[in-house]
């Protein structure tokens, strides 16, 4: 258990996810599992570590509907739930903010909780 109390480097992370899941094929999610909680210590370690090296950076609403877009080969011109491509172009150039029913509606058609464009 010692070296996996700290993961220094990116050497020493890959051995630490690497071993995470050997356990988790081992134990599964099996709480009364014997090494169940050195799975959970484990995770924990690793999560500790990929916050500090691996960030997530700040997301607007603008920048996850951007990303949708682009991952669902969108235009401005495909985009309805905001209204016609020059309404697009204003939201996406931050011009102009969603609005509630365009929150529910964008939420709704990518299958997504109306927070992301929150």
């Amino acid at each position: 258990m010692i070296p996996f109390a700290t993961i220094r480097n990116e050497e020493e992370y890959d051995v630490a996810i690497a071993r995470m899941n050997e356990l988790l094929d081992e134990v599964g999610s099996d709480e009364q599992h014997p090494l169940y909680d050195l799975l959970d210590t484990l995770g924990t370690v690793i999560l500790a570590y990929e916050e500090r090296h691996y960030p997530i950076p700040e997301c607007t609403g603008i920048d996850a509907l951007e990303f949708l877009m682009e991952e669902h080969e969108l235009g401005v011109a495909d985009i309805p739930e905001i209204g016609g491509p020059d309404s697009v172009s204003n939201v996406l150039e931050r011009k102009r903010e969603l609005t509630v029913q365009n929150i529910r509606d964008l939420a709704n058609r990518f299958q997504v909780s109306p927070a992301v464009f929150v």
